[in-house]
């Protein structure tokens, strides 16, 4: 094969300005691992109240929302997380009029659960307004569901928030960001009890609940704190491409319904909400655990 000699100053493999651009972000696992993605361009990078928020551009995941140095979404994420925090819960509680998500500030989870036509009401209390404005101009696809009638945001801390409701809900979604920094008590069994009161008799409370393979000792302690409150609690995990280890956790708490037993196949079929990742056939596979995860939470 013919090779060019490259020019005098032209380094070997460059064939334009824009491959001068070799910028790239790294967000580490236990300081030894992680995932690293290419940055095209940094498209918008600002300081919250409570947090540093930055929007980058990759090639193969479109823009990228980070938080705190974490990658929380993406245009090319299949929508995973959204979709697997909503949906299990909506499709097994037999009448969701009324939902709550604490955190959820891309609005993803929002947009989701207002899929719902049981749902009535669906209030979204996040603690950091900026989030939702930086989400909003550049995941458009993930905000749609602000603009329903039946949405309703709030901006305040989800803690104080539940203390001072007065009002009972069908499903209480916990879409929050890692147990560290504003989300910390979010974590904590104190607060999964107020939750609990907080839910009408046969509700549902849903959580994410982080890698069950870089985070071990966080996830064996939420699920002790869970199942001294719930009758009913199950993991179920799902592939997200932009989390550590690509293997994200949930934890399915309930008053009355089983994940599965109580799962509206009925209701699915009549419905079938537009989905890139969750259907009939994950929500059931969702639940079938390595041993060594079920050995963490047993």
């Amino acid at each position: 094969m013919a090779t060019t000699k490259p020019k005098a100053g032209q380094s070997v493999g460059v064939t334009g300005m824009e491959d001068l651009w070799n910028v790239w972000y790294s967000e580490l696992h236990e300081h030894a691992t992680g995932l690293t993605v290419k940055v095209n361009r940094l498209v918008e990078s600002t300081q919250s109240e409570f947090q540093r928020i930055d929007i980058i551009e990759n090639d193969f995941f479109g823009k990228i929302l980070v938080l705190y140095g974490s990658l929380m979404a993406a245009t090319n994420d299949n929508n995973v997380y959204n979709e697997m925090i909503t949906h299990v819960p909506l499709f097994v509680h037999p009448k969701p009029k009324n939902v709550l998500i604490i955190g959820g500030g891309d609005c993803g989870a929002l947009t989701e659960v207002l899929k719902h036509p049981e749902v009535k009401k669906c209030t979204m209390c996040e603690i950091d307004k900026k989030v939702v404005e930086v989400s909003n101009r550049h995941l458009p696809h993930l905000a749609k569901g602000v603009r329903d009638k039946r949405a309703k945001l709030v901006f305040m801390d989800g803690k104080e928030f539940i203390a001072k409701s007065k009002e009972k809900f069908d499903v209480i979604i916990l879409d929050l960001s890692d147990p560290i920094g504003p989300a910390a008590d979010l974590f904590q069994k104190p607060f999964h009890q107020k939750v609990y009161e907080a839910l009408n008799p046969d509700g549902i409370m849903l959580a994410q609940s982080e890698s069950p393979y870089f985070h071990k000792e966080a996830v064996k302690a939420m699920y002790k704190n869970v199942r001294s409150i719930f009758p009913i609690v199950e993991m179920y995990t799902a592939h997200m491409p932009i989390y550590p280890s690509s293997l994200w956790s949930f934890a399915f708490c309930s008053k009355k319904y089983h994940p599965l037993k109580h799962f509206n196949a009925k209701r699915y079929d009549r419905q079938k909400p537009k989905t890139r990742y969750y259907n009939q056939d994950i929500h059931t596979a969702a639940f079938a655990l390595p041993e060594y995860v079920k050995a963490l939470i047993k």
